[in-house]
């Protein structure tokens, strides 16, 4: 008993000296090795060009997929985009109201300024011109008619070598009437004018404000093509059927 007791003993004290040891040996191997132990040496690194690209390290799909998203995002850039602006109908015809042609600037159509504006200056011309020969005319008739010697404003419109008798005095009366009728007459019309021209300009601005997002592409297409026509009763056989024209739009 006490030789077997003697052996258990040295076994304990050879199994403790042994694992003391080998936690000794790793201890000192990961103090050799150090943190850095894990990281690729500088010369097992792949060589990288430094004037190198970016785009260059990509595959050639990923190079056409970059290609394509840039060309649609400049075409969208080109493209006008009815999101971000858009005119209002109302606020383009109180516009022209207030001020004939700021409907037109508003909608960005300054093409139609000298065509309004050379409306308004025609109109005018027109009325001023029609009014001075309205009251020429009508002081000449007044002056005819009064049967004053000292009243001939009229002779000023008379051509050389024409003179008014008591022969022709009553179709001289007449003539000045009309002409004087007539100036007055086209004095009022040019007015209307003046005023139509404004309407219009204001319908246009409203009716282009409106318009302004109808689409006018190339897509539009009407095709006409022949077809038959069934009969209202499902039951009816072909020769019941009608030939006829399909028109198909496209937008």
């Amino acid at each position: 008993m006490r030789i077997t007791k003697l052996f258990a003993g040295i076994l304990k004290r050879i199994g403790a000296t042994a694992v003391a040891s080998a936690l000794c040996c790793t201890m000192a191997c990961a103090a050799i090795s150090g943190p850095d132990s894990t990281k690729v040496h500088p010369k097992q690194m792949l060589p990288v060009s430094e004037n190198a690209r970016p785009d260059s390290l990509l595959s050639a799909d990923s190079r056409q997929a970059l290609v394509k998203d840039t060309a649609g995002t400049s075409e969208t850039r080109t493209k006008r985009d009815w999101a971000t602006w858009k005119p209002t109908a109302k606020r383009a015809m109180w516009l022209s109201i207030v001020l004939p042609g700021a409907g037109q600037i508003y909608n960005h159509k300054y093409w139609k300024l000298p065509i309004i504006y050379g409306g308004f200056v025609g109109c005018a011309y027109a009325m001023r011109w029609n009014n001075m020969m309205y009251h020429d005319y009508s002081k000449a008739y007044i002056d005819i008619m009064d049967g004053n010697p000292e009243t001939h404003s009229y002779n000023e419109f008379l051509h050389l070598g024409t003179k008014i008798t008591s022969e022709n005095l009553s179709r001289w009366q007449e003539i000045f009437r009309q002409r004087k009728d007539r100036y007055r007459r086209w004095r009022d019309l040019s007015f209307f004018v003046m005023v139509g021209v404004y309407a219009l300009s204001v319908i246009d601005a409203y009716v282009d404000a409106s318009l302004s997002d109808f689409d006018i592409s190339r897509d539009l297409s009407l095709h006409v093509v022949p077809c038959i026509i069934p009969a209202n009763n499902q039951n009816a056989r072909l020769g019941n059927s009608a030939l006829g024209l399909q028109c198909q739009i496209t937008f």
